[in-house]
């Protein structure tokens, strides 16, 4: 049975500004998005999360609203939660060049990528600017160092062949735990010895201080644009590398404050990255996990736990940034579950979703019984409304101040769980 809720001056508040939307189909007509023309102008970046990977509700709107910005409002990047170093295949793919998707995302984890390539190929086909599409993670959203390791030893073969043996010997070590996720490379890092986990740590650490300490020699025997991506790569190397030891002692019970954080900052950074390199005009569509693109520090039962791609973002672009969380009322949720016998070493794991919890964003929604609907929270924040304090974070609801935390929610009635046996 639903909890009883008791209206808030926050739900009369959503009530009048919240926007109903018509369509969950990405191909329906984009129309009852026009509001968002308003909403985003002045806007360079916008985030579009979801609490949990692998829902159809949320993958639908994520399309129609990546629809509705390429076609009616300009947007010319599609910035997506995936590795550095990998999108670049994918991002020649979609201008055009020959090549199967499904082989280019073959040792990747299917969140949600494949129908927005597929958009934006085809519309790259007759667009007078195509969408450019760039990765923001560490390689292999942490399954693995080698996507950004072999081409920079590549780049080293070119720029700088005394440095082979050095990257060598650190692919030899990232090859041994290599996996297709996180899930997989984490627990196969925890068990090499000490040794070989140190020895790749300071590996990567002599190669990354050496790629900044000559720089003149590395752009005197090449370009520009090729040190800077190598560098990048390099640095998600780093960042991954550093994840994993993070990862061991946040699950050994040992983890440092926030040291998680380090994915985050890389991908905030790439993003940067991204940006420095197009035109000053041109609008990014970012694509990742509601607690990725929060504005505010994250914690659990009071302590804090990382420091969100967002909070980076803002604090770099200022109200240029646009973080619009995906939530959903009821239906199901899919866990995501350590299983290294499973496909990309985790299950999904359908899961009903609990009635919303008073206070929440959800429960706010519920209340104004519009059904779909967006809203935007900045006037909110602007007239100090005490806000809701919880939102939905896969099957749980974390403690968060929403209105802070996002600058717009959109929250389906209803999530269901994407059977991802389909075609």
């Amino acid at each position: 049975m639903p909890t009883e809720t008791v209206p808030t001056p926050f739900t009369d508040w959503l009530r009048g500004r919240a926007t109903p939307l018509s369509h969950l189909d990405p191909a329906a007509p984009l129309d009852d998005l026009e509001p968002l023309h308003d909403i985003l102008d002045g806007v360079r970046v916008v985030a579009l999360g979801e609490h949990s990977h692998f829902i159809d509700e949320f993958a639908a709107m994520r399309l129609r609203i990546l629809r509705f910005l390429v076609e009616r409002c300009g947007f010319t990047v599609l910035a997506f939660e995936y590795g550095f170093s990998e999108a670049f295949s994918l991002d020649a793919w979609a201008q055009g060049e020959e090549g199967d998707l499904s082989a280019l995302l073959a040792s990747s984890v299917p969140i949600g990528l494949p129908d927005p390539m597929r958009y934006i190929r085809r519309h790259n086909r007759t667009a007078a600017t195509p969408v450019r599409f760039a990765g923001i993670d560490i390689p292999a959203a942490g399954g693995s160092l080698l996507p950004a390791l072999t081409p920079v030893a590549d780049y080293l073969r070119r720029i700088d062949p005394e440095t082979l043996p050095t990257v060598r010997s650190a692919i030899e070590i990232a090859a041994s735990f290599a996996g297709d996720s996180a899930a997989v490379a984490a627990p196969a890092w925890a068990r090499l010895a000490t040794t070989e986990q140190d020895t790749l740590s300071a590996l990567l650490a002599r190669l990354l201080i050496r790629f900044r300490s000559l720089k003149p020699l590395y752009l005197s025997r090449g370009d520009r644009h090729g040190y800077d991506t190598a560098l990048r790569r390099l640095e998600g190397a780093c960042h991954g590398d550093y994840t994993f030891r993070a990862m061991a002692a946040l699950f050994a019970g040992e983890g440092l404050t926030a040291d998680t954080s380090a994915r985050d900052l890389y991908m905030a950074e790439s993003l940067l990255w991204h940006l420095d390199r197009v035109e000053p005009t041109a609008r990014v569509v970012l694509v990742a996990h509601n607690a990725h693109i929060q504005r505010t520090p994250i914690a659990f039962d009071g302590h804090l736990t990382g420091l969100p791609m967002g909070q980076h973002l803002h604090n770099a672009l200022g109200d240029t940034y646009f973080a619009l969380g995906l939530t959903s009322v009821t239906g199901h949720t899919a866990e995501m579950r350590r299983d290294e016998e499973a496909s990309f070493g985790f299950g999904i794991h359908e899961t009903p979703l609990e009635p919303p919890v008073p206070g929440s964003i959800e429960a706010a929604f519920a209340d104004t019984g519009l059904g779909l609907a967006l809203a935007d929270l900045r006037p909110a924040r602007a007239d100090n409304l005490r806000g809701p304090e919880h939102i939905r974070m896969q099957s749980i609801h974390q403690r968060t101040p929403v209105i802070d935390a996002f600058d717009g929610i959109l929250s389906a009635p209803v999530s269901t769980v994407t059977d991802l046996e389909k075609p």
